[in-house]
């Protein structure tokens, strides 16, 4: 009996069950490619940034994930526990285009017009300083 290889697996894959999404054949250097892109354009936001420090944390990590992988894209689905590789490509594409958005929006600066107040206390709890 023959033995197939995990990158064979994902070639065989004829469909990822899910409307709209389709089965990419390589997906492992596209995840490695979009990670890439989000950290650079991370270095666009000022380090202080909530969001870039955030974002940055966790891409790294999931770049990491892929890196080690070593090619097999069950361990990777498996580790970043985020549904097939091609949703995890999805989820790398949006947070791409958001941190794109973020740089355009400059959503570090401080806001043009003082907030009313009470405006970002919530259930009783003042958050803003």
């Amino acid at each position: 009996m023959f033995r197939i290889t995990r990158p064979l697996c994902q070639v065989l894959k004829r469909s990822t069950g899910l409307t709209g999404v389709a089965v990419h054949l390589d997906p492992l250097p596209e995840l490695i490619k979009t990670y890439e892109a989000t950290l650079s354009q991370l270095s666009s936001i000022p380090q202080t940034s909530v969001y870039r420090q955030g974002v940055e944390a966790l891409t790294r990590h999931k770049l990491n994930v892929v890196q080690g992988a070593k090619g097999d894209v069950a361990a990777v689905e498996k580790q970043l526990d985020e549904g097939q590789i091609e949703e995890s490509l999805g989820i790398a594409s949006d947070e791409l285009k958001l941190a794109a958005k973020m740089v355009d929006w400059k959503a570090w600066e401080p806001l043009e017009e003082k907030p009313e107040p009470g405006q970002w206390e919530y259930f009783g709890q003042n958050v803003s300083s």
